[in-house]
């Protein structure tokens, strides 16, 4: 039998689906597949002869409203209802880095790498795993300059076991000599890793805070010094923990479970329980709010083996440029997400895309126009109290001086008139990553923990899109404005002859145009 010819028919004009269709043998009798039906029903209107689909509906959870409760001991619970067989449960503490002003400094990057070792029912992390792997679970701690978390995610028939299994991590941890000797070979390794790996992100992330914040809150050392490495004992870790591991300063958040359920586990396993370092003491904990002083961090270095495998990187100059913005509990700080997603930017080896940020200004104006520059991101850290907004550049040492006039120039520019729909693209994109984003649980779980903890309520996506969408040109120009009145911040890695002083760069984000003072040089 002869083989059925293919047929492959392209539909064009007005009234065609625009794409290509493909048949089999001669044209099947079946409904709805003649070109002259389908493409007249309009995208709106159901389409006929398909039944009606039926939706799953949840009692008492439409909305899928966070709930929150207050135990008696001060400890928060708040959970989020969401459909499938797994959830998100953690504990978040207010700690971290930025606490350790009259503690040693790199207690919180210790008690990073201790999380989830052995406990008073544990006796080692791998009974931990074993005990998590019968739900299906895994488990993570983070610790960022103001927040510790620490977060399971399993199968929520295990909510009990979960609960309990955190209950016992965060408040009676061991902490052996054995557990302390390991995490100080870890600390170790993770700090030379951190000046020798090829990203340099973390650590001018790290000095542009230090620059900003100097030796106060958010300005302290997120990572462990290596002076205070053999320093840390039992007893400086307990100290710590006494102060800060409190019911009052924490939140157990819950994604994909009941709250009741969750506030069954919450009373049997964190209510009335003596944590491993006894009572809390009258010491007052470390209350200070965030001063913004501005300055300058460098640290020079030969990047020029900095890369790895057959392809080289050029040697680069690395400089991040700061400027203080708002805490997320002001008003302002919607404001400044829609300015940093139009400023956008990336490497210049990005893929990118319309939807990727190649319409930024960082894309648009520095990347497309200067194609010696390596790179050109804009970042926003907000904190409690204090926020910074600050933009990476990297380019080849000697054309360090220009690279900084050049986003000098992107930070006035801030402060000038913002198109009409450039701005309707930077909303649209931080509403989509915002939405995005929250399709996922742990970010879900994140997103309730770090809302309650700082603001004992979450304002849910709607509410968030709402005020995105309200941001307009002269709120813009506004917090640009008043941002652009402080003291920058700056930081910078590699060959640094010639990168311009403190006070020429002070000047450039002072003036009307951006523009460095001229340096003559009589011998060069």
């Amino acid at each position: 039998m002869a083989a059925r010819l293919v047929v492959v028919r392209l539909l064009r004009g007005p009234g065609a689906w625009g794409g290509s269709r493909i048949r089999f043998g001669p044209a099947a009798s079946r409904p709805f597949s003649s070109g002259a039906t389908v493409p007249s029903i309009p995208l709106s209107a159901p389409l006929p002869g398909v039944p009606k689909p039926v939706f799953a509906t949840v009692d008492g959870q439409e909305k899928f409203e966070t709930k929150i409760t207050t135990l008696e001991n001060g400890l928060r619970v708040a959970s989020q209802n969401k459909f499938g067989q797994f959830c998100t449960v953690g504990i978040l503490i207010n700690s971290g880095s930025r606490y350790e002003a009259k503690h040693l400094s790199g207690i919180a990057h210790f008690l990073e790498k201790l999380a989830f070792s052995s406990t008073a029912r544990f006796s080692s992390k791998d009974e931990i795993l074993l005990t998590l792997e019968k739900h299906g679970g895994i488990c993570d701690c983070q610790i960022s300059r103001d927040t510790t978390m620490y977060a399971v995610s399993a199968d929520a028939k295990g909510l009990d076991t979960v609960v309990g299994l955190l209950a016992d991590v965060v408040l009676h941890p061991r902490l052996t000599d054995e557990e302390l000797e390991m995490t100080r070979m870890t600390v170790q390794f993770e700090l030379e890793d951190l000046n020798m790996r090829p990203d340099p992100e973390p650590l001018l992330t790290e000095m542009i805070h230090e620059a900003a914040f100097r030796e106060n809150t958010v300005g302290l050392h997120r990572f462990c010094p290596p002076e205070n490495i053999a320093k840390m004992d039992r007893k400086a870790l307990h100290s710590y923990l006494r102060d800060y591991y409190t019911p009052d300063r924490m939140v157990l958040a819950g994604v994909g479970v009941e709250h009741e359920r969750l506030l069954q586990c919450a009373r049997k396993y964190l209510l009335g329980v003596q944590p491993a370092w006894g009572e809390q003491t009258a010491s007052e904990v470390d209350r200070s709010v965030a001063q913004y002083t501005g300055g300058i961090a460098k640290l020079e270095r030969d990047m020029s083996a900095a890369s790895l495998g057959p392809t080289p990187i050029p040697e680069l100059t690395h400089v991040m440029v700061g400027l203080e913005s708002c805490s997320f509990l002001e008003d302002d700080f919607i404001p400044f997400a829609v300015l940093n997603m139009m400023m956008g930017g990336g490497g210049s080896f990005s893929a990118g895309g319309p939807g990727k940020g190649m319409f930024t200004r960082l894309y648009l104006n520095v990347l497309n126009r200067h194609h010696w520059m390596y790179n050109a991101t804009s970042y926003h850290h907000s904190y409690e109290d204090t926020g910074l907004l600050c933009i990476h550049a990297s380019a080849a040492p000697r054309q360090v001086r220009e690279m900084v006039e050049i986003i000098t120039r992107e930070f006035i520019l801030m402060g000038g008139a913002v198109d009409a729909v450039e701005l309707a693209r930077a909303k649209t994109q931080l509403t989509s990553m915002l939405m995005m984003n929250l399709e996922s649980r742990p970010v879900i779980f994140e997103d309730v923990g770090r809302q309650v903890l700082a603001t004992q309520c979450r304002k849910l996506p709607p509410e968030l899109c709402s005020l995105i969408d309200r941001v307009t040109a002269d709120d813009i120009q506004r917090v640009a404005s008043r941002m652009l009145r402080g003291k920058p911040a700056v930081a910078a890695l590699g060959d640094l002859s010639d990168l311009p002083t403190y006070e020429h760069i002070q000047a450039a984000l002072s003036s009307r145009d951006g523009r460095l003072p001229r340096v003559y040089r009589l011998f060069r």
